[in-house]
């Protein structure tokens, strides 16, 4: 096996690093290992790794026996990883994409996803993750992703001052652990942040609410983070309509029957997503 600063040596022979692409390579085995580990990934899954670079992390996941499909938007990256992994490709172990990971349609029968992504776009492809885990029958078991530390920290909300609209809406979905630090000296170039790994597994939970009317609620609040419920809350979020059954009138009918709950006084970042479910359920009551 190549040691990940070779790699990431034989990609510079096409280009240097592109940081506006966010191409900060991991150049240390023992963390790339780490994450191979924290996936568990084993010789029946199906992987997908986004932004794979150098092919350090690409390496290490297909010496496990796994398939694994690779999307990659970076013209030299590409030519790289064809040449590097030209026997893998053959042997149809490995599937190199040049494309938009974002846009591009993903494999239904991805068992996990293990990246060190491009800290840019870490919010779109939450999302998509999400859409994706309600497109598929047999859903992702475990998603294994290197972020920046601040926004690895509003994921997993471990701490009071980090609770927000994120947090908050990726727990309707997934339950979020945070794993270890990873300073910039293990990159290449070293990026100015801090990083951390952190593991996501869909959990399934049921809401007695539609969970539409919950994340609307939700980014409607934390759009207006420093002010009480009783006032952000008071005009309807602007895609209310969206929602069937559910109008800006109906949702003014639903704050008057609400305001004397104590809720109405909290700000939003004082509410546990349990306190937001059960403001929901009482908005689609008071709201009959």
């Amino acid at each position: 096996m190549k040691s990940a600063r070779e790699l990431v040596d034989r990609l510079r022979a096409y280009q240097p690093p592109n940081t506006d692409l966010g191409q900060h390579f991991l150049i240390d085995d023992e963390m790339l290992d780490r994450m191979i580990s924290i996936a568990e990934v084993c010789e029946s899954d199906h992987i997908l790794e986004i932004g794979p670079g150098p092919g350090t992390l690409t390496q290490r996941l297909l010496a496990t026996g796994a398939r694994v499909t690779a999307i990659e938007i970076d013209d030299a990256p590409v030519l790289h990883l064809d040449e590097a992994f030209r026997e893998e490709q053959n042997a149809k172990q490995l599937l190199l994409h040049h494309d938009d990971a974002l846009k591009a349609d993903w494999p239904d029968d991805v068992t996990k996803v293990v990246a060190n992504i491009p800290y840019q776009i870490s919010s779109p492809l939450i999302k998509k993750l999400t859409r994706h885990l309600k497109a598929q029958t047999n859903p992702i078991a475990h998603v294994v992703l290197m972020l920046q530390l601040e926004f690895a920290q509003r994921l997993s909300m471990n701490h009071p001052a980090d609770i927000g609209s994120l947090g908050l809406t990726v727990a309707l979905d997934w339950d979020v652990e945070e794993h270890h630090i990873v300073p910039p000296h293990h990159f290449s170039p070293q990026p100015a942040v801090q990083s951390q790994v952190v593991g996501m597994k869909p959990h399934g939970r049921e809401f007695p609410v539609d969970k539409r009317l919950l994340q609307q609620m939700i980014h409607h609040a934390f759009d207006q983070r420093r002010k009480k419920i009783r006032s952000s809350m008071k005009k309807a979020p602007r895609r209310i309509s969206r929602i069937k059954g559910w109008h800006a009138q109906r949702w003014k009918d639903a704050m008057q029957s609400l305001q004397d709950l104590d809720i109405m006084n909290a700000r939003p970042e004082e509410l546990t997503l349990e306190d937001w479910v059960d403001f929901a359920k009482k908005v689609e009551k008071g709201s009959k």
